[in-house]
């Protein structure tokens, strides 16, 4: 600890991986200056993503499930939906949470100064303040972390407000009529949810064969077959060849072997706004990074080793801005690691499991291996599925479209991943990253006791579907 106290540290960036490395340096004793443009720390993750989408996909879920409750005997009147109300209720949420980061800040005697970094050199940074005042400050070690923004795709580039990236549809100017989602990923299904739920027609265009690329076709398909039922349509191996401002809507022309002639899979078609979701590039273009030893890739990712040091031994980089996955809590832990490094503790970033979430409704989420890197990589595993149509739990909430499985090494019976699609799957994954973590058995999840009845029983039961003892439904094991 005496090592540390001395160390003078700046954090460039204050989302969650920054004001994560910032806070625990300032625990170590360090002496700690966060610098970000926003009034308080919180980054992107609080301010315009992780945290106002939330909010909202909570709103639609209480909608959808107001629909739902007719099948249970319960009618509701058709929602009334005060838009301004909606949108004040959103921000104060992160209003809450990132004067809540403020707070800690000073509670933990860190330097907050809002405004953009310059680098002088490898352990100087001009900050140029929100006021216009400048100032020059040296740091015997900084710490990048500047996370990144909404891709852009220059065709569809139309200087006009019916275009939006994910900040402009967090903004949620309006409820419009029709509405655009380019790209089948987290982001545009997860606002498109939203959308639809507060009554936009949604049509969804996905350049490759099926929603969510990356995640195992099985997770994917319940959301899939739900999602067809709130979105006017989704548009499989299609692109958007071009968009036409027509002053009342924007036109859209489709290409693609998911396009047609027919009012389902229209060629073209008119919305009233567009939103443009085909991820997020990193803000690796920092004022002044050529004057230190720092390199950054082709992709633009700023290199690291195992202790998110750069080539440059005084400069440390975490979060989106060192590549993917690009998640919050990818970058929390990150940071973590960087300021210990700094503290000279024996660590590295070297997960053998970072969960991936997808907010939608059925939730999506896994960890650690999945079937599509199993196939791809010809390696060998055992898959124990659990189908929620024979929980308890689920069948009481009239959500039996869920699934929860276990990929196994067939030969030590250790579990490699875990994968969930359902109601509440991104609570439930959490127990899968430890067990994955902990190098934890299949024997270990089936001896371990779950509440009855509970969702978590699923991952239990996965299990013991492995050895054939599955209580809840009969599936002898094969071989």
């Amino acid at each position: 600890m005496s090592e540390t106290t001395n160390l003078n540290i700046a954090v460039v960036g204050g989302g969650p991986g920054g004001y994560a490395a910032a806070f625990l340096a300032a625990d170590l004793g360090m002496t700690v200056t966060l610098i970000d443009p926003e009034v308080n720390p919180g980054g992107v993750c609080l301010y315009r993503g992780c945290i106002p989408s939330k909010a909202l996909l909570h709103v639609a879920k209480l909608v959808e499930e107001s629909h739902q409750a007719k099948d249970w005997g319960i009618e509701f009147a058709a929602p009334k939906i005060n838009l301004a109300r909606l949108r004040s209720w959103k921000e104060g949420v992160v209003k809450k949470l990132t004067g809540g980061l403020g707070i800690l800040s000073k509670q933990r005697k860190v330097r907050y100064v809002q405004g953009r970094a310059e680098f002088e050199n490898s352990t100087t940074l001009r900050v140029t303040k929100t006021d216009g005042a400048e100032e020059v400050l040296s740091f015997d070690r900084i710490i990048i972390a500047t996370g990144s923004r909404p891709a852009i795709v220059p065709s569809l580039k139309l200087d006009t407000p019916r275009m939006m990236d994910s900040t402009g549809a967090l903004n949620l100017e309006d409820i419009p009529g029709s509405l655009l989602v380019v790209g089948g990923g987290y982001i545009g299904l997860e606002l498109g949810s939203v959308y639809a739920a507060l009554g936009t027609r949604v049509t969804v265009v996905e350049m490759l064969s099926g929603l969510l690329p990356g995640a195992d076709r099985d997770l994917v398909l319940p959301l899939h077959k739900r999602l067809e039922k709130m979105f006017e349509g989704i548009l499989l191996n299609t692109t958007v060849a071009a968009v036409q401002d027509e002053g009342t809507g924007i036109r859209a022309t489709f290409e693609g072997a998911d396009v047609g002639v027919s009012e389902a899979k229209p060629h073209e078609k008119v919305f009233d706004r567009v939103l443009v979701s085909v991820g997020r590039k990193p803000n690796s273009e920092i004022a002044g990074l050529e004057k230190t030893q720092v390199q950054v890739g082709q992709r633009g990712f700023i290199q690291v080793n195992k202790q998110l040091q750069t080539d440059d031994l005084a400069v440390y980089a975490i979060g989106d801005v060192v590549g993917e996955p690009m998640l919050a809590h990818k970058a929390m832990h990150e940071g973590r690691t960087a300021v210990e490094a700094i503290a000279g503790h024996k660590v590295a970033f070297e997960p053998n499991a970072i969960p991936a979430v997808v907010f939608t409704d059925p939730e999506v989420a896994w960890c650690g291996l999945t079937e599509t890197q199993a196939q791809n990589e010809n390696r060998e595993i055992k898959v124990a599925k659990f189908p929620w149509a024979a929980s308890g739990r689920a069948i009481t909430l009239d959500r039996p479209e869920g699934m929860t499985k276990l990929l196994i090494d067939p030969q030590t019976e250790r579990v490699l991943g875990v994968g969930i699609v359902g109601v509440g799957a991104g609570e439930l994954i959490a127990e899968g990253v430890l067990a994955v973590e902990m190098a934890a058995l299949a024997r270990d999840v089936a001896m371990t006791i779950h509440p009855h009845p509970t969702l978590s029983e699923t991952v239990m039961e996965s299990a013991e579907v492995f050895f054939g003892t599955s209580t809840d439904i009969y599936r002898p094991k094969r071989g």
